[in-house]
């Protein structure tokens, strides 16, 4: 589609990350070319677009911890050169993907990925800020409208093949050069000579937000020259022609030249950058063997006498123990990496390594580990208490409010989970995993009709337009459904199938009418997904509810079509609050 062709305006060869002079004037806004072309609204709509489908995918890191960081962290870099937001004053969202690649790539609207194989193989905060500085630069200067004002939308359906052949690569290179071959033309040839200037611009932009925001810039040449043998392959089979960037031997040199007469600056690493590293390597490997052979890295790791290697290595145990469904030896190694971190070093030495701003990912692995005991009900209690706690000490924290639900659902504790849901639900509306709780919350409590209502919430959240309307569909016909509910059903059916026709466009209205979400059968329903309450099309009576009690099932990736897509909404979750 249009929108995945789109994606090629964020390169995505493997070398993104040269720097540039500290000293540079800002660069201006982008003219009204750009934005006649595509505008900063249509930039967001697309990216949540091709967001929707990457949620789905299986390689979608969704993992609390990760996120959470990366936002901190990627939020932080833009905090320090405000500018960076554009004049569309974009929210950014950083996420990660399951692949060995050494890659990272921006989309339209300010949605940043970095492969799982970059976050690992870079080697300080500093070399990873320089890559999403780099990719923060790609959004700041609009390179996507900018690409589409060189040419027609039409001209850039070609370009998908590019976007193929960065998935085929993760089969060898032949594969890759492949796809890249199908996509050839004049076409791709003007793109990616236009993508060699926006790298020189996101290069720009990228050096200012690493030295505006603290970070060390010399550790960029061993990055890249890691880079690059790494993926030697994928640079020295593709045609110059081809090349979405400049050669990385050529970057590396660029690299060297411009930062030769700036002064050293030394930052120490986070405690956190060393976890989140440990938790991306266990979610990584897929099958026994990149299991086998995560684990003796981490072995490797503890021989270090490297106070943060060390404790990485053991909370590594740690995570991996949890991943193969051994909480209690997971518990161990915890407390050992908490342990080893918290140790006084020895009378005499100096350490430079800081204490960490939070032990927020200590704390909320622990309650992961105690709500993995799903049969062991004072381990639920137990991670109960930890939750409540934790809730308290970061209120902020996403991460630890979903883990508080769960606990709270776990121990069977359903209307004081459904108070703290709904007031979750009015202060975040846009995230689809409040829903599910609270889905799954009344499916427990027995009411029917807000369960549908709360699916239908999650549902629309993540795109799925036809889902939500099949769901209020069962709420309507469910045996609880008081008048409110049914003004409520009215008021969002209303509303979802006007946004789903102007999304469809005038000429799709005709086809949209026929579909069964949006026909007057759909309010007499199917009696027997309403009498099976939970059991029902789309509910939380089966699977659903074995995967959220069993809090472990978290570490594993959703099978659930819809994965967590946040878009604007105007539910208005406090007609529920009853």
């Amino acid at each position: 589609m249009v929108a995945a062709a789109l994606l090629i305006a964020m390169p995505m060869a493997i070398a993104q990350n040269a720097l540039a002079p500290a000293k540079i004037p800002n660069l201006p806004a982008l003219g009204d070319t750009e934005r006649q072309d595509l505008s900063p609204i249509s930039e967001r709509k697309i990216g949540e677009e091709i967001m929707r489908d990457i949620r789905r995918d299986r390689d979608f890191l969704d993992d609390g911890p990760i996120l959470e960081y990366l936002n901190n962290f990627g939020n932080a870099l833009v905090a320090a050169r405000p500018g960076a937001r554009g004049e569309a004053n974009y929210d950014y969202y950083f996420f990660a993907v399951r692949d060995p690649q050494l890659n990272a790539f921006a989309l339209p609207g300010g949605f940043i990925a970095v492969h799982s194989g970059l976050l690992l193989a870079a080697q300080s905060e500093s070399e990873l800020a320089s890559v999403l500085g780099h990719e923060i630069g790609h959004v700041a200067q609009r390179h996507i409208a900018r690409s589409i004002g060189q040419q027609k939308q039409d001209a850039l359906i070609p370009l998908a093949a590019m976007i193929l052949a960065a998935l085929a690569s993760r089969a060898g290179g032949d594969a890759a050069i492949g796809v890249f071959m199908g996509g050839q033309g004049l076409a791709i040839q003007r793109q990616l000579n236009f993508g060699r200037e926006a790298e020189r611009e996101a290069d720009r932009i990228g050096f200012q937000i690493m030295g505006e925001a603290g970070y060390d810039t010399t550790g960029m040449v061993a990055f890249f020259q890691r880079m690059q043998s790494a993926t030697r392959n994928y640079s020295d089979l593709v045609p110059a022609y081809l090349q979405t960037h400049p050669l990385t031997t050529e970057r590396i040199a660029d690299i060297q030249a411009r930062i030769r007469d700036q002064p050293y600056k030394q930052r120490a690493d986070s405690l956190d950058f060393y976890l989140v590293r440990s938790r991306a390597r266990v979610l990584q490997a897929q099958g026994s063997q990149a299991m086998a052979e995560a684990k003796q890295f981490f072995e490797e790791q503890m021989k270090q006498e490297n106070r943060l290697q060390l404790t990485a290595g053991q909370y590594g145990m740690a995570f991996w123990s949890l991943k193969n469904g051994d909480p209690a030896n997971a518990q161990v190694w915890l407390d050992k990496a908490r342990g080893t971190f918290n140790k006084a070093p020895p009378p005499g030495t100096f350490s430079a390594a800081p204490k960490p701003a939070s032990d927020a990912i200590f704390v909320t692995t622990s309650i992961e580990i105690k709500l993995g005991k799903s049969d062991d009900h004072d381990s639920i209690a137990k991670g109960l208490e930890e939750a409540k706690a934790a809730q308290q000490k970061f209120p902020l924290s996403r991460t630890v409010s979903h883990l508080y639900a769960e606990a709270m659902i776990a121990a069977g504790k359903y209307d004081d989970a459904a108070a703290y849901l709904r007031d979750q639900a009015l202060l975040y509306r846009e995230e689809p995993e409040v829903f599910d709780y609270l889905a799954q919350v009344y499916s427990k409590q027995g009411k029917i009709a807000l369960q549908h209502i709360a699916l239908a919430e999650s549902y629309m959240l993540q795109g799925g337009t036809l889902s939500a309307l099949e769901q209020l569909g069962y709420a309507r016909k469910a045996s609880d459904a008081s008048f409110y509910d049914q003004a409520l059903i009215d008021a969002r059916e209303r509303d979802w199938q006007a946004r789903q026709r102007e999304a469809m466009g005038d000429k799709a209205k005709k086809d949209l009418a026929l579909q069964p979400a949006f026909k007057a059968e759909l309010r007499s329903g199917n009696n027997s997904s309403v009498n099976g309450g939970a059991n029902s099309t789309g509910g939380l009576g089966n699977s659903a509810d074995r995967e959220w009690t069993d809090p472990s099932g978290r570490l594993r990736q959703s099978t659930d079509p819809f994965e967590r897509l946040r878009q604007k909404s105007d539910a208005t979750p406090e007609s529920w609050a009853r």
